[in-house]
């Protein structure tokens, strides 16, 4: 069977659209460790036996609905690819906001912040590797996402991180202070319909799902975040797209400062910020 054959038999079983063209590209070109364009390129390359089964084996895993960066195990985030295994959300172009903030704001020589709920390490491998002279604490509750992480950095030979296991501040020393807190912690409504759609249905509940109608975690972090920011100290939460008002309501009066919510790049309100006084 050649490239193409393959591609159109796959595009048949996932349905004509452009996500499964995308898809099945993919993940045949994690099949062959090649590029996208070298399928393009070579479409009438044979394929061994044994990569046509691999192939289709992913494929029949994907007309089940599961999500393509865990089949590969790898998604590009920022300007590098991370591993990933079910145990860490696939991270999204939208937390890229985070980073892009935080590199705005916050000054670069030395500088100590923290990603909470670090999952892959996205968020901290980014602004470790674009300031070096940063201290990165990432922490995550999931022992199993914290080796997913240490993986990523050692990968990516990021070695300015303090990996540190535990829930939100609890990882901080009791009189520990940081320049800058980060986190992307769940917050969606255990009761939202998009929770059996998409990618979403296999990725681990505990990073997706807070009480509270999805604030729990965003009031556990705004209220633990007073005692070990310093002063002037910037607190950056991503948060869902209807959430913004309200989480600006929130830090205000927590007695927040300079408090203002950030679009991503469709329009909707993603990231909110806020100062320490």
């Amino acid at each position: 069977m050649q490239i193409k054959q393959a591609l159109q038999e796959a595009r048949e079983c996932l349905g004509q659209t452009e996500s499964s063209v995308l898809d099945a590209q993919v993940l045949l070109a994690h099949v062959l460790k090649q590029s996208r364009e070298y399928l393009l390129t070579w479409p009438e390359h044979e394929l061994s036996k044994g990569d046509q089964k691999q192939f289709f084996t992913l494929i029949e895993a994907r007309q089940a609905g599961q999500p393509v960066a865990y089949l590969t195990g790898c998604r590009d985030f920022w300007d590098f690819s991370l591993s990933l295994s079910p145990a860490v959300l696939i991270p999204r172009p939208e937390t890229e906001l985070l980073v892009e903030l935080a590199l705005a704001l916050l000054p670069a020589g030395n500088t100590v912040l923290a990603d909470l709920g670090t999952g892959s390490g996205a968020i901290a491998l980014a602004l470790a590797k674009e300031r070096p002279q940063w201290r990165v604490i990432a922490s995550d509750q999931s022992p199993e996402a914290l080796q997913v992480a240490r993986h990523n950095a050692h990968t990516l030979q990021v070695t300015n991180l303090d990996f540190r296991l535990g829930n939100w501040c609890e990882v901080f020393a009791e009189n520990e202070k940081l320049d800058a807190i980060i986190a992307n912690p769940p917050y969606i409504d255990e009761a939202d319909s998009h929770l059996q759609q998409g990618d979403v249905q296999f990725e681990p509940r505990s990073a997706l799902v807070a009480g509270k109608a999805g604030f729990a975690d965003l009031e556990a972090i705004a209220h633990q975040a007073r005692h070990h920011l310093r002063p002037q100290g910037l607190l950056l939460l991503e948060h869902g797209y209807e959430q913004g008002a309200a989480l600006r309501q929130m830090l205000e009066q927590y007695g927040y400062n300079e408090v203002q919510s950030n679009k991503d790049l469709a329009g909707h309100e993603r990231v909110t910020l806020a100062r320490l006084t």
